[in-house]
């Protein structure tokens, strides 16, 4: 089992008065104001169980939230394709995971440099990376080939995705219909729904519409992850002076009431079933109207959120690693290693979004590579100065030593020098060549992932099913 990151400092943001102030906020929102919510059965669902309804508009009080609460998994245990335990997260924990995409509109190409559209060839190419990298967890299967009919690109991209991935897959539907398929065919991959139940190695995610809308794609997708006891995230995308207010605090109310309705729906329909708690509060940017990616303000509240989400209890799941820019540029470099530190410092568990660039647009193998190098060095930060006592004070040896000593050839060195990071990208050379090397570096990682990297492949049997699945689905 791994467990990724675990940091032992942290990033501080809102004080235990103020995360119950968010709270209370979202709950008089939720009580008093009301969230539209679409869905016969989901209306008749929360109207048995004591909401108020009136046409689309619900209120549920604070009981509700604090029995769905109660009721909510607080640990979440993910397994490797192949049934191994993988990863943990536990109440009160510190484990950080990270994960990036297996497809996306565009690719940023490591070969040409040039974005260009995203095909079904390339899902292989960023699965086989991110199972050779040792800090990506997990990949996030959207269905967004250029080359695969739109109807059929969600259950197309996972099963191109299970086939080439053996860690964890956080997977999307583009309907409600393709939810369905893609319960059945992860089902198969682990030998029946019983045992994705048992040990899942994917999760759902799901996104309700700021300002407290709940369409009924989204209640039906919450609806169908609960009864089939998937985990599922549930994550608004807000941006501040567009979809929510121009305000830190109600921005983040809001989204905090946002995810709410729908835990209170999961758990409703089945009581225990996993949800994660998504928020994704960003800016509209005035001077190009794009949600942003990269704002300070953006990564100040995914850490906020992560802390609405420790105070209840609820693994949460992050964003960084991505980037407004189009290419991995200086502006690129500088935002992706702002948002790895500050998310890393968070209480986020899960984090997605590793290698996004062009404010959600494209996807960037050689951006994948860099974060998996920052990541790394990361977790010697926050490991933290670790126990001050008289092994780690090691006055004997200082005394040893004396003023004027050197520590090069003592035994306490030899015994301690590899708990330093050596990056395997950057470089401390006594004299430095005369271009940088990182990008060669890069590629090479790339190139070592895609021609000596095996993933492991699924049984035959399991192959053939799958095999069955695309046929039906191209024709």
């Amino acid at each position: 089992m791994t467990f990724g990151t675990n940091r032992q400092i942290g990033l501080e943001v809102l004080a235990r008065d103020k995360i119950a102030r968010i709270h209370e906020a979202a709950l008089y929102l939720l009580s008093k104001s009301g969230s539209r919510v679409s869905g016969q059965r989901s209306q008749e669902l929360l109207a048995k169980h004591g909401a108020k309804i009136d046409g689309e508009l619900v209120r549920i009080d604070e009981d509700l939230v604090a029995k769905a609460v109660e009721t909510v998994p607080k640990s979440l245990k993910l397994y490797k394709r192949d049934g191994s335990p993988y990863l943990e997260i536990t109440p009160g924990g510190n484990q950080v995971f990270y994960g990036t995409h297996s497809d996306q509109l565009e690719l940023l190409d490591p070969y040409t440099g040039q974005a260009r559209p995203f095909l079904r060839e390339d899902n292989k190419l960023m699965c086989q990376l991110a199972s050779y990298l040792e800090n990506i967890s997990f990949v996030l299967s959207v269905g967004m080939s250029s080359d695969v009919r739109p109807e059929v690109q969600t259950q197309i991209t996972l099963l191109d995705t299970l086939r080439n991935f053996d860690k964890v897959t956080n997977f999307s539907t583009n309907d409600v219909a393709s939810l369905h398929d893609c319960v059945e065919i992860c089902s198969i991959v682990a030998g029946g729904l019983k045992n994705l139940q048992e040990k899942p190695f994917v999760f759902n995610y799901c996104e309700p519409i700021p300002p407290r809308t709940h369409p009924l794609e989204s209640t039906e997708k919450l609806w169908i992850s609960a009864e089939n006891r998937i985990p599922v995230v549930y994550m608004p995308y807000s941006m501040m002076g567009g979809t929510s207010p121009m305000s830190m605090p109600a921005s983040l109310a809001q989204g905090h009431a946002e995810f709410l309705m729908g835990l209170v729906l999961t758990q409703l329909v089945s009581p225990g079933s996993p949800v994660i708690y998504g928020h994704m509060p960003s800016i509209l940017d005035m001077k190009t109207t794009v949600g942003s990616y990269g704002a300070y303000e953006f990564h100040l509240l995914v850490a906020a959120g992560a802390e609405l989400s420790a105070y209840l209890g609820i693994p949460f799941y992050g964003t960084a690693g991505c980037s407004d820019a189009k290419f991995l540029d200086e502006q690129a470099v500088a935002e992706l290693t702002m948002e790895v530190m500050s998310t890393t410092l968070s209480k986020a568990n899960l984090i997605h979004d590793i290698g996004v660039l062009d404010h959600c647009n494209s996807v960037s193998p050689e951006a994948v590579v860099l974060c998996d190098d920052l990541i790394e060095g990361l977790k010697v930060f926050a490991r933290g100065v670790g126990e001050v006592n008289d092994e780690t004070l090691a006055l004997p040896l200082i005394e040893k030593i004396g003023p004027g000593g050197t520590y090069v050839t003592d035994a306490h060195t030899a015994k301690r020098y590899r708990q330093v990071f050596y990056s395997k990208l950057f470089s401390r050379k006594m004299k430095n060549p005369d271009r940088s090397e990182v990008g060669d570096k890069i590629k090479a990682t790339i190139d070592k992932a895609v021609n000596e990297h095996v993933v492991p492949a699924l049984d035959d049997p399991i192959l053939a099913e799958l095999a069955k699945w695309e046929k039906k689905l191209l024709g």
